[in-house]
């Protein structure tokens, strides 16, 4: 119990840290060089892909460090999603738009987590309770990291394709950006000391 109050805290601390730092990169850089800030949601996702087959692979003590990209991913994706979605598509709807971003984790934990897992965990338990006969109880728990290992390749299956389509939005968005950002409204005005 101690670890998982750890890993807990981990995660959430990574994650404030991802949402500060990767709100203040996106906005550097949208701003300095016109780089779309859904470069970052791609790095994120890449970076997520290798997070989860570090899960998968269960090497000894790399837990912690997973737990912390992890975060860390989760908190630059939130950060930059809002930002990018107002500038993509105005204020007038963003209500709308902030609950459809909202309503991602709640689908994703349902699938993933309740259908996903749920299914690979009972499946593995099962085959273990098959092989060790004198464990016949009911309350036999799966046990090594094939419990989930499925569950993280998915995982990494499913960020490794969100990564790429985040990659063509970036490509087919970039002019959006170059007009908002190289010279339109979103640029602070010039002062007497940039010149």
């Amino acid at each position: 119990m101690h670890d998982a109050t750890i890993l807990l805290s981990l995660f959430s601390f990574c994650n404030f840290a991802g949402r500060l730092g990767g709100g203040a990169i996106s906005e550097h850089f949208v701003r300095t060089r016109t780089i779309p800030r859904t470069v970052w949601i791609t790095c994120a996702q890449a970076l997520m892909v290798a997070t989860y087959l570090l899960y998968a692979s269960a090497i000894d003590r790399t837990l912690y460090i997973a737990t912390a990209l992890l975060g860390i991913c989760y908190g630059v994706q939130f950060s930059v999603m809002l930002p990018t979605v107002s500038e993509l598509f105005g204020l007038k709807h963003f209500g709308i738009f902030y609950n459809l971003i909202a309503l991602g984790n709640p689908i994703g934990a349902f699938l993933f987590s309740g259908l996903l897992a749920a299914y690979v965990y009972d499946t593995e338990a099962a085959k273990q309770r098959e092989s060790n006969s004198m464990l016949h109880s009911s309350g036999f728990s799966c046990l090594g990291p094939d419990c989930f290992r499925l569950t993280f390749l998915v995982l990494a299956g499913a960020s490794a394709f969100s990564s790429i389509v985040s990659f063509i939005l970036t490509l087919r968005i970039k002019p959006v950006y170059e007009t908002l950002y190289a010279g339109g409204s979103f640029r602070l005005p010039r002062t007497s000391d940039d010149q």
